[in-house]
């Protein structure tokens, strides 16, 4: 099991179930991300990139999620090393997607629920005989139909869906200490780690390195890569 599962599913930090908007099913995508930071501002250092899974080191597919990692630390102001043993930064980078699960949702139903509600009232046949003979005793009492009953139901439903995470990792290497810890989380209606990982490389990078200790939505339109995400606080 990789770092990322057992972080996951250790903290209770990102109560990832709680948002409101899947990724891959709705043209907006929306993670939320803690950072935890300790990094000076970029002056010339230098920066490798590691799998923290070693499952993953070596692979094309980690080095394209890499690449949009070093894409992102270029950006703002660090520079790729040469080596490893000349680099002043050591990036740790996983990744997860976890088991599909099944949630319940309901939506209205196009099947009308009732129907029409019969019924007897009271009262009689109260007309006389005109010209003086007697009136006709109590009959049929009055009848009527009651009005339309119930309403548009409700259908039942599932949604399969996963949690994914990315997890990334600053450590400098003159002492060994950690100086950026941040995880971006995601619900989805998909598990394609080439769709859901770019994505949430954007949410980690979004206003980075962030204000440490706090966790935030980031939302954003990967379809429209010029609308600048929106962050807010995350309860």
């Amino acid at each position: 099991m990789s770092p990322v599962s057992k972080s996951v599913r250790r903290q209770a930090l990102l109560p990832i179930a709680a948002l409101a908007l899947l990724a891959g099913c709705a043209p907006g995508f929306e993670a939320r991300v803690a950072r935890f930071s300790q990094l000076p501002p970029p002056s010339g250092q230098t920066f490798t990139i590691e799998a923290r899974d070693p499952q993953n080191a070596g692979g094309l597919e980690f080095a394209t999620y890499a690449n949009l990692v070093r894409q992102r630390l270029v950006a703002n102001g660090f520079a790729e090393a040469a080596s490893p043993a000349q680099a002043s930064l050591t990036v740790m980078l996983d990744y997860n997607v976890g088991a599909p699960r099944e949630k319940i949702e309901t939506r209205p139903s196009t099947m009308w629920a009732g129907g029409w509600g019969p019924y007897w009232g009271g009262g009689r046949w109260g007309g006389g005989w005109y010209g003086g003979f007697g009136g006709w005793g109590p009959g049929w009492g009055g009848a009527g139909w009651g009005g339309w009953g119930g309403g548009w139901g409700q259908e039942v439903y599932s949604v399969t869906q996963y949690n994914s995470a990315l997890a990334m990792k600053i450590v400098r290497n003159a002492d060994k200490a950690s100086v950026f810890e941040g995880r971006a989380e995601t619900v989805s209606t998909t598990n394609n780690l080439t769709r859901l990982v770019p994505n949430l490389v954007t949410a980690i990078f979004t206003n980075f390195p962030g204000n440490s200790g706090e966790t935030v939505r980031v939302k954003f339109d990967p379809a429209n890569p010029g609308k600048p995400p929106t962050v807010k606080p995350a309860p």
